[in-house]
């Protein structure tokens, strides 16, 4: 049990059966009255995200995440199979599992992250940038690049993000996939 006056970012608790993610706090020593702890919950089952308060010193209880190496495999279009890097047994996810955004960056051979509680699966952590190869681009013209500005790219796995000019077909790049946005040339 953790109280609401040791709530961090990204910590994550068990609140009405459910696990939640601190994604804001925020602690409020009013004039009048008792202090309280103001947050932005993020639901990790249903991607929700709620507000709730908690009285300053408010028991709750903290829910242990655990973090297991895996590499992505192949997906036969309903799942997608991952490989523990520990023991080689594989496990196959339901795209919901896995996330409609993590989809867009998943590669085979790439090392993920699966987050589990216990023995129940929770979702899956891409790396914060993955590199991967510009399969389709608008050509750049001539002088278009020194005035700066971007254009759509649309990237080996799928993935459509927005490129600066000088980006032609073939480039490597990283994307940040937590923002889905293009950082620089790999």
């Amino acid at each position: 049990m953790i109280t609401s006056n040791d709530f961090k970012t990204g910590m994550t608790i068990i609140l009405d059966g459910n696990i939640f993610q601190v994604v804001e706090f925020l602690h409020v020593k009013p004039g009048k009255g008792s202090a309280f702890v103001r947050t932005k919950l993020k639901n990790i089952n249903t991607g929700n995200t709620v507000e709730k308060t908690f009285r300053a010193g408010e028991k709750v209880e903290q829910a242990i995440l655990e973090r297991r190496d895996m590499q992505y495999l192949y997906s036969d279009g309903q799942d997608y199979t991952f490989m523990d890097n520990d023991n080689f047994e594989q496990l196959a996810l339901p795209k919901a599992t896995v996330g409609e955004n993590n989809i867009l960056y998943l590669k085979e051979g790439m090392n993920i992250s699966v987050l589990m509680h216990g023995s129940e699966i929770l979702g899956v952590d891409l790396p914060p940038h993955v590199e991967l190869e510009v399969v389709d681009t608008p050509p750049s013209e001539k002088g278009n690049t020194a005035s700066g500005g971007t254009k759509p790219a649309t990237l080996e796995t799928g993935a459509q993000v927005q490129v600066p000019f000088f980006v032609d077909i073939g480039t490597r790049i990283r994307v940040d996939t937590r923002t889905n946005t293009y950082l620089d040339r790999a």
